[in-house]
């Protein structure tokens, strides 16, 4: 049974298209596709459908704990802004330097 799944607005460009009737598993593909090479792109996800993953939970080999996370708060916990701290102009460059070398490390 193929799980029931909130269609979102998509930007123009793409469109939803749906592997089996009644809209269900829905893909996304692009709006410039002929009637052709969208009848053509449809029948290939439709023959590889078991390939495709529709819930994290379907994914083989990949523990749901390495791709979800949950932060544990309090009830009242209410969230707080904190603004960008500025750096020393006077120490700019060094972290700059600093940093690009670090990044230039393998």
């Amino acid at each position: 049974e193929p799980p029931e799944v909130e269609l979102k607005d998509l930007p123009p460009h793409l469109e939803y298209a749906f592997l089996e009737g009644d809209n269900k598993l829905p893909v996304i593909i692009a709006k410039e596709l002929g009637e052709e090479e969208k009848a053509a792109l449809i029948k290939v996800l439709k023959s590889y459908k078991r390939a495709i993953v529709w819930k994290l939970s379907d994914i083989q080999g990949i523990n749901l704990e390495f791709c979800t996370h949950k932060i544990l708060m309090e009830e009242d916990y209410k969230p707080a802004v904190q603004h960008q701290r500025r750096v020393n102009p006077k120490i700019h460059d060094v972290i700059k330097k600093r940093l690009k070398n670090f990044l230039t490390l393998d």
